[in-house]
């Protein structure tokens, strides 16, 4: 058996990437500082990783020389770069946007005839569509709304929270599956879809009010009827699309007997800490549901621009813990800011992987755009997560088997240690050197 080890330093200044080849050696018995690999436990199939794309992306991309716009695809969307397959899109606006929009905002029109998506053709879908060009199949998208129309909402206003009207229900419904086929009718290969971005969070940005019994009866009775009726049914619909904390609760009060079949996973995001027990908890209470993270950045009003390690090991962190957990697919925000962190119109300022400065006219690739690569290049579509054991929880692991039969072994160091590891396979060692804070990926062979 052999081995690339991959793996990643930063000495707060620069990264540096180094690949050597190691040989296995038979285990005579080693019993410490083992990462123990078991493909014969084998848990759920991964689908890709991804990142959204936002107005704010599309925008920032559109102001890039033509040179630059296609480095950028390159190293987002190529085996060499991120190798994404997945993206998350919204429907109208969200607070990475330039400001907030609708694609209706006549109360009086029950038909949507007026009924428009050309704020999106602006910006967003030639975005898409330049993306889609440059790699071998379309992304597969996940559409989610953050408001609808400031009328249907009894708030009166896209942000600040407040709740759809009941009144529009239906005609939100309609709404909602209008999107979806305008966005499939422009290339979007809209898979999935969720109900509400953050349905417990009143923001000072797009954001409206769902509790759980809300949700489940604007499925049950509105939504997936329209759906039914534009024969849309092949959508993937995921509830919740918020964090991790109180997802098992929501779960277990939308999918009951009448609901079951309309629903093919929960969505998940990071902003109020792991709880990835929660994630193992709903594999177990609904085997049948996809689990899916669909949003997760570092927020400027929260974390440094800084400090590029921390930034960069909360997604490696949280990466591992959610693939531990049984996720199918991690879909990051934002896949590009300016070098401020926007445009957002309510500053709510954030890191992306890949940032454009716009005096300069240069692309800066994070700290993150490189943790993040040594999962996605390696841990491809079709991988499957199998069995592992560590020796200690200074460590983060996971582990899965590609579809070529090759073995990926994520680790990341978080500690000021380096680290001697023998992965432990069949009754041989592979020895690797993990240095302090790092990040590596082994493909064994």
């Amino acid at each position: 058996m052999k081995a690339e080890w991959i793996y990643t330093t930063y000495d707060g200044l620069s990264t540096d990437t180094k690949t050597i080849l190691v040989e296995s050696t038979p285990d005579l018995g080693q019993e410490n500082k083992a990462v123990n690999l078991h493909p014969e436990y084998k848990y759920q199939t991964f689908e890709g990783f991804g990142a959204s794309l936002t107005e704010a992306a599309a925008f920032t991309w559109h102001q890039m020389p033509k040179t630059l716009q296609e480095e950028f695809i390159e190293a987002c969307f190529s085996e060499s770069g991120l190798n994404y397959t997945q993206a998350r899109m919204s429907l109208d606006s969200c607070d990475a946007c330039l400001s907030n929009y609708s694609a209706m905002e006549d109360e009086k029109d029950s038909k949507l005839n007026s009924f428009s998506i050309k704020r999106d053709e602006e910006y967003v879908l030639p975005f898409a569509a330049a993306i889609n060009e440059g790699i071998k199949e379309p992304i597969t998208v996940m559409l989610s709304p953050w408001s609808p129309p400031p009328f249907m909402k009894t708030n009166g206003e896209k942000n600040h929270g407040g709740k759809l009207k009941k009144e529009y229900q239906e005609l939100w419904a309609e709404y909602f599956c209008r999107y979806i086929k305008e966005y499939r009718n422009h290339g979007i290969n809209v898979k999935r879809i969720s109900i509400q971005n953050e349905p417990a969070a009143v923001q000072r940005w797009d954001s409206c009010i769902y509790s759980a019994q809300e949700e489940k009866e604007f499925l049950r009775d509105y939504l997936y009827p329209a759906l039914q009726q534009h024969s849309l049914t092949d959508l993937e619909i995921y509830i919740w699309d918020h964090n991790k904390e109180r997802a098992v609760e929501r779960a277990l009060t939308i999918i009951d007997q009448d609901t079951d079949y309309m629903i093919s996973g929960i969505a998940f995001h990071w902003y109020s800490g792991d709880h990835f027990e929660a994630l193992s908890m709903l594999r177990e209470r609904f085997p049948g549901k996809k689990l899916i993270f669909s949003e997760g950045c570092v927020e400027y009003s929260k974390f440094s621009s800084g400090n590029q390690l921390a930034n960069a090991r909360m997604y490696g962190h949280d990466i591992i813990g959610d693939l531990n957990g049984g996720a199918q697919a991690f879909i990051a925000w934002t896949i590009l800011f300016n070098s401020e962190g926007g445009p957002n119109h309510v500053n709510n300022l954030c890191e992306a992987p890949i940032m454009y400065d716009l005096e300069s006219k240069t692309m800066e690739k994070k700290l993150c755009y490189t943790y993040i690569g040594h999962f996605s290049k390696y841990i491809v579509p079709g991988s499957i997560r199998i069995g592992m054991s560590k020796f200690t929880d200074k460590l983060d692991v996971t582990a899965f088997e590609r579809p070529d039969g090759t073995l990926a072994v994520v680790i990341m160091n978080r500690t000021d240690e380096e680290m001697t590891v023998y992965l432990r396979l069949q009754q041989e060692l592979l020895e690797l050197n993990v240095p302090r804070d790092s990040i590596g990926t082994a493909l064994l062979s």
